[in-house]
């Protein structure tokens, strides 16, 4: 978990955003906003929890996934396959 604790300040951050954006879903439901509003924070809010989780898996990923003392070509080998792995994890979470 040494990732998370490294990055605990901007991740507290992050969540406090998105309860910020989840009361503003609430608060257009309990005024009977228009459905587009309300869809509209829900998208809001479902990009940012997705951006959220992206940082947290990227994050595990370089800290628990990739090991360290193999031999160079390996490291290699293993940073492109975590890097492959990433982007491709970013781009399912957009």
């Amino acid at each position: 978990m040494a990732h998370t604790i490294k990055e605990k300040k901007k991740l507290i951050a992050r969540v406090r955003r998105l309860q910020g954006q989840i009361d503003a879903i609430e608060k257009a439901l309990e005024d009977e906003k228009e459905c587009s509003d309300i869809l509209h924070h829900i998208a809001g809010c479902r990009g940012a929890l997705n951006g959220l989780m992206s940082e947290v898996v990227e994050g595990h990923i370089r800290s628990h996934i990739l090991k360290t003392g193999t031999s160079s070509k390996d490291k290699q080998a293993q940073a492109q396959a975590a890097e492959d792995l990433i982007e491709l994890i970013k781009s399912y979470l957009k």
